[in-house]
């Protein structure tokens, strides 16, 4: 089980939420404060950053297709 190869769906997920988050810091570090989301309540910024990334991972391993099992 360990040398099985990695199915196409965690592969997505894991690049999907890479990018999301990389996206993430270098706006956070570019603007370097609260202009980007400032129309919104501090609480509601806070949800999305966190909630964007789980999402984007939900999203690319629901759509990607499952890796064939051979047996």
């Amino acid at each position: 089980m360990a040398n099985a190869p990695i199915e196409t769906k965690v592969k997505a997920a894991t690049s999907a939420t890479f990018v999301v988050s990389l996206l993430i810091a270098v706006l956070n570090a570019v603007v370097a404060d609260d202009s980007l989301l400032q129309p919104l309540p501090a609480w509601l910024q806070a949800l999305l950053i966190a909630v964007a990334p789980a999402v984007v991972t939900f999203l690319s391993g629901w759509q990607a297709q499952h890796t064939p099992r051979i047996r």
